[in-house]
């Protein structure tokens, strides 16, 4: 009998398969004790899975680069492979051997679960959801200890794809499905940022997540339809729901290829007024992307992914090629890159810090950076050299006081200091600009707009900022609204007073990236959007289709309103 079950869509598209139930390895492995003369043994074992899983992971990689996978995928069997070779796990692991005289299965895990302890206590969510990695990356590991080794789906013969069902799902799996026909992909938990999420829309394949217990539902080979649009799962459905999703999903193939004609036209509304859309990206292997969909610039490069997975920090060369790599790729188009925005967690520098009661709270974003000066002034000098090598904008994220800003500029200005003495080239005039993700900087825009050339409104933070709501606990993600009063006036406010004093204000959070919102902030007088690539041509066709001077007194009656119905209900119209 046919049941729906409803997730949270995070790769548009609509996939009809058979469903392939990937099993999720239990980590509850047996403890016992190893006599004192097999220790070596066991050491050998530990050893030997280790290269084992090296070479498998080496191997994925190398068949993502040969089949031209999208970058996220390598990058996580990157990072997957730097969380393999951390200290923190394979030779902590043999030292609870040889000193608690276990097996080495049980070691791994009992070291598992304290590395992901220090990964929870981190407030970024994409990098808190790396710990699903060292689960991975110890599955792996424990699977080759016990002789269990995972297999691919069957190719179908019926013309239908495989949907694989999991638990969870680790980017190398995925690449070890790229070459077996995979139509979706559905989990029991994940979110927006965890991997399957962004694996699936890196390859366009249609996904639904958070599902909790749909391993427990389905069976292998049924026959399941995934709607990553509307994250609706059907489960055993009869022909006729089947030809209606063939429909759909032959409508949105063909609503697609017309997005692809937009490429090469300009974002202009209606009535004249231009409109930037930007590119979200997280280093050099992201450039593709950008370049596919003539993105106008970068708007938000994340160069905490720099730092992420490694034990020692990136020296200022390394960090020097990275941000030139993009701003050479990118001649004459803006590239604005933001200073780290992470916090005082093991993720960053292999040390081990104090943990935070409130990790959102604590010493995070630019208030580590300050707390930091010797490495943030590497990165600093790192980012005025790149300069040099096209249009580079340093963007510092979480301000909420004055002097975080007075600090960030003294230090600006030390490292010019140091590399004029070292007649080193950078651009003198570049902009310094901050991010509006506090309720705090919305509403006392008068100091950031006095000290500094450029602001972004970072709206994932501000929204859970303003309702005090973690949008990763599941217990509260249904009270996440974008479209709740209060964050559409802090909004709204932070981009007129820049209209109003000439200063350039872009929004680069997953708002920006959704075109149920472009005419909305259309009319709140928006003319900078930064998103992922992937949404930039469903934002233009919105654009193209806008009239801002019809827009702008609708969205002002908007920002008046203070019931969340009635909001959310005006914003539906404005597309009417």
């Amino acid at each position: 009998m046919a049941f729906t079950l409803h997730g949270l869509p995070v790769s548009q598209g609509i996939a009809i398969g058979h469903v392939h139930l990937v099993s999720h390895a239990l980590l509850e492995v047996n403890h016992y004790h190893v006599a004192p003369k097999h220790i070596g043994d066991e050491l050998l074992r530990l050893d030997e899975a280790f290269a084992t899983v090296q070479g498998e992971l080496v191997g994925l990689k190398a068949s993502a680069t040969l089949g031209q996978t999208h970058s996220e995928v390598g990058a996580f069997v990157d990072l997957q492979l730097m969380m393999l070779a951390d200290p923190m796990l394979i030779e902590a692991a043999r030292g609870l051997i040889e000193s608690r005289r276990c097996n080495a299965e049980w070691a791994l895990v009992q070291q598992m679960e304290l590395v992901v302890e220090q990964f929870r206590q981190i407030e970024d969510p994409y990098l808190r959801e790396r710990q699903a990695d060292i689960v991975q990356v110890v599955e792996r590991l424990v699977k080759v200890l016990l002789g269990h080794p995972g297999h691919l789906p069957p190719r179908r013969r019926d013309g239908l794809g495989t949907v694989v069902v999991a638990h969870d799902l680790s980017p190398a799996d995925t690449i070890g499905f790229r070459d077996h026909n995979i139509a979706g992909f559905v989990t029991d938990v994940g979110g927006p940022t965890s991997h399957t999420a962004i694996v699936a829309r890196s390859l366009s394949i249609p996904a639904v997540v958070g599902l909790h217990h749909i391993r427990d539902l389905v069976e292998d080979n049924e026959l399941i339809i995934v709607d990553g649009t509307r994250g609706v799962v059907i489960v055993g459905p009869d022909e006729t729901v089947v030809q209606e999703y063939r429909l759909r999903r032959s409508e949105l193939e063909l609503e697609r290829s017309k997005l692809n004609r937009l490429k090469d036209t300009r974002a202009t509304t209606l009535d004249g007024e231009d409109v930037n859309l930007l590119a979200n990206i997280e280093g050099p292997k992201d450039l593709p992307q950008v370049k596919a969909v003539s993105a106008d610039g970068v708007g938000l490069y994340r160069t905490e992914f720099l730092f992420i997975g490694r034990d020692t920090l990136p020296d200022e060369d390394e960090q020097y090629e990275a941000y030139r790599a993009v701003l050479k790729a990118m001649p004459s188009k803006p590239v604005t890159i933001r200073t780290f925005d992470v916090g005082a967690d093991k993720a960053l520098n292999g040390n081990h810090g104090r943990v935070e009661p409130n990790p959102a709270l604590g010493l995070r974003a630019v208030r580590y950076s300050l707390a930091e000066p010797k490495m943030f002034l590497t990165q600093l000098r790192a980012l005025l050299r790149a300069s040099a090598h096209g249009k580079l904008q340093i963007m510092i994220p979480m301000l909420a006081h004055a002097h975080e800003i007075d600090q960030s500029l003294a230090l600006i200005e030390k490292a010019k200091a140091e590399l004029r003495a070292e007649n080193v080239r950078f651009n003198e005039a570049i902009p310094i600009g901050g991010m509006i993700e506090v309720p705090a900087a919305a509403l006392a825009l008068g100091m950031f707009i006095r000290r500094l050339s450029f602001l972004s409104i970072g709206t994932n933070d501000l929204i859970q900022y303003t309702l005090a709501i973690d949008r990763s606990d599941e217990a509260v993600v249904h009270l996440y609204d974008p479209l709740h009063p209060a964050v559409l006036k802090l909004i709204g406010g932070t981009i007129q007073a820049g209209a109003r004093f000439g200063m350039p204000v872009s929004v680069c959070g997953e708002m920006a990236g959704d075109p149920a919102y472009t005419e909305l902030f259309l009319g709140m007088g928006l003319r900078n959007f930064s998103m992922h690539p992937a949404h930039i041509l469903g934002v233009k066709q919105q654009v193209l289709r806008a009239d801002v001077g019809e827009l702008a007194p609708r969205v002002q009656r908007i920002l008046k309103m203070d019931e969340q119905a009635r909001v959310r209900e005006a914003v539906e119209r404005l597309g009417g």
